[in-house]
């Protein structure tokens, strides 16, 4: 018996092709509407073509010779702007392996025409079809398991993330992998961390306070909490003009124990207010180390006075030394790098929500830390049992 061929009408072939443009799953969809996936590609393709004019039924579209002239411009013009999109989409692609080629093709199936992006990226659609019907293999699904995971990563981190704390991200999940098939796999998703720029510096040494000799003398690495606490500012630049961040870092898990963001450069808005808090998270434990630089807010009887009373040894650079104070240095390069670097100037009180967001959720709480061999401030006090006195 002779199987009937089935009719759709024109408002089912143009409600189709708009819920494909919407889906990601073009296949899936074809199956829900119990079509050919490649049927309804050719109305995908008409569609764009001919726009409202499509499905016109029997026989072909009545146009003008001016009608056909500006339909073949606007289809040049189409064809031009999506072959632009897959591009820039795929340019990385380009001189990659074959199937890294096919592997774009699949992943934007929903957003280009296959036959077109074959083209573009000089490969053959049997071809593509041929090694998309094939199972995958162990060791591929394997690998898309781990790109998806390092993707997720990656942008869980707000792109702050390169491969070694990646690795050790994924190392946590179970995955054995090394850091160098890490960077091997960003770098074929086009993932990489932000990059830093030179840091500037901010405080002011020119003044006739006393300044006190460099006590810490580079020791970074300190045998407990609350034995060496090291301090700066420095600038934000925002849309209404700049705000000053002052941070004080305890040297032994480099957790930000206290910190003031200012309009002001006072000594009251920025060592006094972060020296404040900190001593609300942590105890002033005899013998600590209060290092910085020769800034004013820093030198002034006023913050001297304060600390002094809690009976702590100020260290201070020396001049025009920034290693000196290289851990809240590195910081500041850290949050800038991370947070500031490549985005838009925002208002300063949306910079003062995404500064506490990174401080207090990020940096203390969820960011790997070289110096800790790569655990968080958390990890790496539980493994070392320091309990007592840690905020």
């Amino acid at each position: 018996m002779k199987r009937e061929r089935k009719i759709y009408d024109p408002a089912f072939k143009t409600k189709a092709v708009q819920l494909s443009n919407e889906r990601s799953n073009v296949s899936e969809l074809a199956r829900e509407l119990g079509i050919q996936v490649t049927l309804l590609y050719k109305w995908r393709k008409e569609y764009e073509e001919f726009g409202e004019g499509s499905f016109p039924g029997k026989g072909n579209l009545k146009l003008t010779p001016e009608q056909e002239r500006i339909h073949e411009l606007e289809k040049k013009l189409k064809d031009a702007e999506l072959e632009r999109d897959i591009l820039k989409k795929g340019n990385r692609h380009f001189f990659q392996e074959r199937s890294m080629k096919y592997e774009f093709i699949k992943n934007h199936e929903f957003l280009f025409p296959i036959e077109k992006m074959c083209v573009v990226l000089e490969v053959g659609s049997s071809g593509y079809f041929k090694w998309k019907s094939k199972p995958i293999s162990a060791r591929l699904l394997l690998k898309e398991k781990i790109n998806h995971h390092i993707s997720l990563i990656y942008f869980a981190s707000k792109q702050r993330y390169g491969s070694p704390r990646i690795t050790f991200e994924l190392n946590a999940l179970g995955y054995k992998i090394s850091r160098i098939t890490v960077a091997k796999y960003m770098k074929e998703l086009g993932l990489r961390s932000k990059l830093s720029k030179k840091f500037k510096v901010t405080t002011n040494s020119k003044h006739n306070y006393l300044v006190v000799q460099n006590v810490l003398n580079r020791n970074f690495r300190p045998t407990n909490a609350s034995q060496t606490w090291v301090s700066d500012i420095t600038y934000i630049q925002t849309k209404e003009g700049f705000l000053y961040l002052t941070t004080v870092i305890d040297l032994y898990d480099r957790k930000i124990i206290g910190w003031s963001l200012s309009d002001g450069m006072s000594t009251e808005e920025t060592s006094l207010a972060a020296w404040k808090m900190a001593i609300k998270n942590r105890t002033v434990q005899k013998g600590l180390i209060f290092h910085s630089d020769r800034g004013v807010q820093y030198a002034s009887k006023k913050f001297a006075n304060t600390i002094e009373f809690y009976g702590v040894i100020r260290s201070m650079s020396r001049k025009g030394n920034c290693w000196d104070n290289a851990v809240a240095e590195s910081f500041f390069k850290s949050l800038k790098t991370e947070l500031i670097y490549g985005n838009k100037l925002i208002s300063k009180e949306k910079m003062e929500l995404e500064i506490f967001e990174y401080i207090e959720i990020w940096y203390n709480k969820k960011r790997r830390h070289g110096t800790l061999n790569f655990k968080t401030i958390e990890e790496f006090n539980n493994q070392n049992k320091i309990y007592q006195n840690v905020a």
